[in-house]
């Protein structure tokens, strides 16, 4: 993950999601993540951030996490940079079933703090998963 900044890591991360076959629409959904952003910060605590885009563009709910190399500003709950970030990709549709269950399945990872470390640390993205699978009502893909 080669970002340094706010806005180079939510257009790497969408990226990603597009390359996935996620989103049908990189302009689309960025300008969606934005606006989302503009009603208020996503930055989380210990050094994450949950950026995301309820949008038109987006072809399957999921996600994509990225660890930077860097410390990146960001506006956090406990004023901390971030390091790592999950980028949430949410059709319209379901904007009040998947997404609730997938942000619950994150809130409930991110509250253990051993979790946090080992996302903070590991390097392998089937471990990654792994970790929030842990917290899942339903896999993650």
């Amino acid at each position: 993950f080669r970002s340094t900044n706010k806005a180079e890591a939510i257009e790497e991360l969408t990226d990603l999601l597009q390359k996935d076959g996620a989103i049908s629409c990189r302009e689309t959904f960025i300008q969606d993540v934005w606006q989302r952003e503009s009603e208020g910060s996503t930055g989380f605590e210990n050094h994450i951030a949950i950026p995301h885009g309820k949008s038109s563009a987006v072809v399957n709910t999921t996600l994509a996490i990225g660890r930077t190399r860097q410390d990146i500003a960001w506006e956090t709950l406990d004023g901390s940079q971030v390091r790592c970030i999950i980028l949430f990709a949410v059709r319209l549709e379901d904007q009040n079933t998947t997404h609730i269950r997938l942000l619950s399945q994150v809130a409930g990872a991110l509250a253990d703090d051993d979790i946090i470390e080992q996302l903070l640390k590991e390097t392998c993205p089937q471990r990654i998963i792994d970790l929030f699978n842990q917290y899942a009502e339903s896999d993650i893909y």
